[in-house]
């Protein structure tokens, strides 16, 4: 019962719902969550360090019975919306569109501005997966090679890799049955338009 209730305090203070928790965890609902926090489900070593890595505490708080009582650190992580989509014309922060949250750590946040992206879509199996959930950092321009979120002509935006060439960029997804390479011209860039938006640094998915 211990372990659950250090798990509720952790969880509560760094400011995630049971939801939010299952979901990092890679459990299918909230209920596994609410089991152990009553002290229902037993938790397993390698879940036991998931619990603390995802929570910002050590093993030894959720392990404590209340005889060395521990002091919970204060949480650390930078909250971040999940955006459902983006489409042009309205600026990141007024999206409200959310989804949900991730967390990134200070340190990268003191890097650029990030928001997370739902993958809508199969265009980069087997890498990047419908309902998968990617980190990006906001950013107009990326190397060859990276992949970013494109807007292109207005619509929604996507997510696929960058291929440059003096001519133009190539777009392309990484299932090509679905979504094959579409080369856009320099002049096209301009016209369409084609914008980068940011550049994917992480995936994250549930199990």
């Amino acid at each position: 019962m211990f372990i659950g209730n250090n798990i509720k305090r952790a969880r509560e203070l760094k400011g995630l719902t049971q939801d939010e928790l299952a979901k990092r965890m890679g459990y299918k609902s909230r209920s596994t969550i609410a089991r152990i926090e009553n002290g229902d489900n037993d938790v397993s070593q390698s879940k036991l360090k998931k619990f603390a890595d995802i929570l910002d505490v050590s093993i030894d708080f959720l392990l404590d019975d209340g005889n060395k009582k521990l002091q919970i650190p204060h949480a650390r992580g930078i909250r971040i919306p999940i955006l459902g989509r983006v489409v042009a014309g309205i600026p990141l922060e007024a999206i409200t569109d959310i989804e949900g949250y991730e967390e990134i750590t200070p340190k990268m946040a003191s890097l650029g501005e990030y928001f997370a992206l739902r993958i809508k879509g199969h265009s980069m199996e087997p890498q990047i997966l419908d309902n998968d959930v990617v980190i990006c950092k906001c950013q107009s321009d990326v190397e060859s090679g990276d992949i970013a979120i494109i807007l292109v002509n207005g619509d929604e935006a996507t997510c696929k890799q960058i291929k440059k060439s003096p001519e133009g960029v190539t777009l392309i997804g990484f299932n090509p049955l679905v979504y094959p390479p579409h080369f856009y011209s320099n002049k096209e860039i301009e016209t369409l338009p084609v914008n980068v938006i940011g550049k994917v640094v992480e995936l994250r998915r549930s199990l």
